[in-house]
């Protein structure tokens, strides 16, 4: 057990000292900018993730709706993976792999931006979800991790994970998710936009 926790806590470590790089915490300020440019246009996030990316989808976009720090206005956010009437609707009448798509395809605007998260880099709903949020105009956010697969290159900011070990690239996406949040409600709130 012992050996477990330790070769768990390291490897945390080790993750989060790559991510305090140039490389990817320049990432990570492209992805605040993208983020405030949304709410400071009057615009809303998306965001999409399957198992424990569906999680951290909802996890962050309360944290957008509710608050983080500050007692202030709402940030508009939405977790498309929380209305299981309208994924099982999508998935049964169509694909599986146009339940996010169909959404943004409905509910998204151009402006507005996509947090896409997907361990991989490769599940094919969320790639389908990018494809339909580029085509409508919305900016796209990637969290990712290992090489970024086929997110890499769709996304206009992607936050790739230095990790190749999922439970590590979900720690990191919070710490990004979180860092996101607290930079875009301290801003918004000193710039009196919420």
């Amino acid at each position: 057990m012992d050996n477990i926790i330790s070769k768990r806590m390291k490897e945390s470590l080790e993750m989060i000292q790559k991510m305090r790089e140039a490389d990817f915490t320049g990432c990570l300020q492209a992805a605040a900018q993208s983020l405030l440019q949304t709410y400071r246009k009057g615009k809303r996030v998306l965001l999409a993730g399957n198992g424990g990316s569906a999680a951290d989808a909802q996890h962050l976009a309360a944290e957008l709706v509710a608050r983080f720090f500050r007692e202030r206005k709402g940030l508009p956010a939405e977790a498309l993976n929380v209305n299981t009437s309208v994924i099982t609707a999508v998935g049964n009448d169509y694909d599986f792999n146009r339940i996010f798509s169909r959404q943004i395809e409905a509910n998204g605007s151009s402006g507005d931006l996509f947090i896409a998260l997907s361990t991989s880099g490769n599940s094919p709903n969320i790639i389908e979800a990018i494809t339909v949020a580029r085509q409508k105009g919305m900016t796209v956010l990637g969290f990712t991790g290992g090489d970024g697969g086929k997110m890499k290159t769709l996304c206009d900011v992607s936050l790739i994970i230095p990790s190749d070990i999922t439970p590590h690239i979900q720690e990191g996406h919070i710490i990004c998710g979180h860092i996101l949040c607290e930079i875009a409600e301290t801003l918004l709130a000193d710039e009196g936009v919420i």
